[in-house]
């Protein structure tokens, strides 16, 4: 399976609408497929992101009744009778309809919440990707405390440069990186320590928005800053004022 076949499949395969033969393959593709992972992981945080924020409405009673005499009429008549389309188009006003309303509905005030909570969803997906990465034992793709080593990696995989630099003397050691998605958008993340922290800091291109404010998620810190032409959002359990700090001393640093 290549990537363009896998791509096609990574949703269904989260919803869990592969058949075994598909799901085995795509899994064994994702063993060895970096871009391909991160795919699958950004469709994961979507589903949560869904989950958690787009409400769930069930159909109404009469919808489900009607459903239910219109299966049993059908089973009851006898084969190759058809419907008068006045018929259908009255089962379809009377009922059909109602449970499109309910569904335009609900997908309205879905969007409307998800679009309501974009600073919250960006802080959410970037902590889901901390922990999934960290349970998964995917927090690192190329390991180095080189600076020359990751940013290349990185840079030849996506379709910008971000800025790379090694904090090892601060005491924040540059440990590696990896790719991620976040907002829709592939992003390189980068991989310090802290003593015995993880700080996850994710960089894509600046939207020119204002950066929002520090936010503290699932136990998670999330701290945002902007500078060197990038958005830099730093996901870790180390304190708050440590972090804030430390993503900010990131942002203002230009050097080559």
């Amino acid at each position: 399976m290549n990537c363009n076949e896998a791509a096609a499949l990574v949703a269904r395969y989260v919803d869990g609408e592969l058949d075994d033969l598909q799901r085995r393959a795509v899994e064994q593709h994702l063993r060895t497929c970096a871009n391909c992972v991160a795919e699958h992981q950004a469709a994961l945080a979507l589903r949560d992101r869904v989950r958690a924020d787009v409400p769930y409405y069930e159909a109404p009673p009469a919808l489900r009744e009607r459903v239910r005499a219109l299966a049993a009429e059908s089973a009851a008549t006898a084969p190759g009778r058809a419907q008068s389309w006045r018929e259908r188009w009255r089962w379809l006003a009377g009922g059909a309809l109602a449970g499109c309303a309910a569904t335009i509905v609900a997908w309205t005030v879905g969007t409307a919440v998800v679009a309501w909570h974009t600073n919250d969803d960006v802080a959410a997906e970037a902590v889901a990707m901390h922990v999934r990465a960290t349970l998964n034992n995917h927090l690192i793709q190329v390991a180095s405390s080189d600076q020359h080593t990751v940013k290349p990696w990185l840079s030849a995989r996506l379709d910008y440069s971000p800025p790379v630099h090694d904090y090892a003397a601060e005491g924040f050691p540059l440990i590696g990186g990896r790719l991620d998605m976040l907002g829709k958008q592939r992003v390189a993340t980068l991989v310090y320590q802290h003593r015995l922290h993880t700080i996850d800091v994710f960089v894509q291109p600046a939207t020119g928005g204002a950066p929002p404010a520090l936010r503290t998620l699932r136990g998670f810190n999330v701290a945002h800053a902007t500078g060197a032409g990038m958005d830099w959002t730093a996901v870790s359990d180390v304190s708050p004022d440590v972090l804030k700090v430390f993503v900010e001393r990131i942002a203002r640093d230009d050097a080559p």
